[in-house]
This record gives C-alpha cells, structure tokens and sequence, in this order.
C-alpha cells in the first residue's frame, strides 16, 4: 500500500526518485511549478522536453498524459511531466485531472520509481479549486494500483495543505 504525505513547500527542493511538473503542453516551460521546475533542475530538463517535442510529442502533450525526462540539477532522478485540465464551470473535466495523476503513477512504475512528489496538479493557474483537486488527487493515488511506496504531495501554501490533510484525515 502506497503512503501519502503531505509537506508544505517549495517541489523543487525535495528529494524524490521522481517529481511531477505540472506541465503545459508545450513541455517548453511555463508559469509556476512548470518554471521552477525548468528553473531548478537546469538546461537538462529543456534539453529533453525539446527531444520529446522532436518527436513523438510534436504537437506538445495531450492533457492529462504524462512522459518523463531527467531531473537535471535537481534531487531526483526523473521529472515526470503531466497537463493538468483548465478548470471549466461547464464542462466536468474531473477524468482528466484523475488521469494526470494515474498517468504519472504508471510513468513511475515504469521508471521503478518508489518515491514520487506530486503538486496540487491544476489548482493553480489553471483554477481548479483546491479542495476538489484534493479530493480528487488522493482519491485516484489511493485507488491507483501502483508499486510507488510513498507519494509526497508538496503543497506551496497553508491554504492548499489544508485542504490535501482534510482528504488524508
């Protein structure tokens, strides 16, 4: 069984076998945890999302899809890229945030990952507010069937921790 933690903080300090970005499609950088993550972990993390967009992923990454590249400078050993969904009041788009966070979990099992630090995916520029992206993420980290030991959640603010330690109780 997968253990959840909670740490509030800045992602890009931890130390984990992997750490989820937030991405946009682009996989280029961008706002946010996308830009601390490019800022961070250094020229290797760019050097790899321009590969992938070389190829396979040309047209960027689909929402709610997730690819690994190195972590760079950073204490991990990948960094695994998913795009979160803009939160819409009329359309449900619910699945795809669930699928960014089962996405990355099957791109850590792939990796042999047992550590992975995950932000708030979407609850941040994207709108998503933060209590369903709780709800949500630890939802689908606790029904995910996955060889990941410990899944970290790094929340930036109180507001955010808070709402993720009323869904891990």
């Amino acid at each position: 069984m997968t253990t959840i933690r909670l740490v509030q903080g800045d992602i890009t300090r931890e130390s984990a076998d992997a750490i989820v970005n937030a991405a946009n499609s682009s996989l280029l950088g961008g706002g946010g945890v996308d830009g601390a993550i490019h800022r961070r972990g250094g020229p290797a993390i760019l050097a790899d999302c321009r590969k992938l967009r070389a190829g396979h992923y040309g047209k960027g990454l689909p929402t709610g899809q997730a690819v690994a590249t190195t972590a760079g400078d950073l204490d991990a050993r990948w960094v695994i890229h998913t795009v979160g969904p803009r939160h819409s009041h009329e359309e449900d788009r619910s699945e795809l945030l669930v699928s960014c966070y089962r996405e990355s979990l099957r791109v850590a099992d792939e990796l042999g990952a047992r550590t992975v630090a995950f932000p708030a995916v979407s609850a941040g520029i994207y709108g998503w507010p933060i209590d369903d992206a709780a709800r949500i993420a630890v939802e689908t980290v606790r029904e995910t069937e996955t060889a990941v030991e410990e899944v970290r959640f790094v929340l930036f603010d109180e507001k955010a921790y808070q709402a993720f330690a009323r869904q891990v109780g």
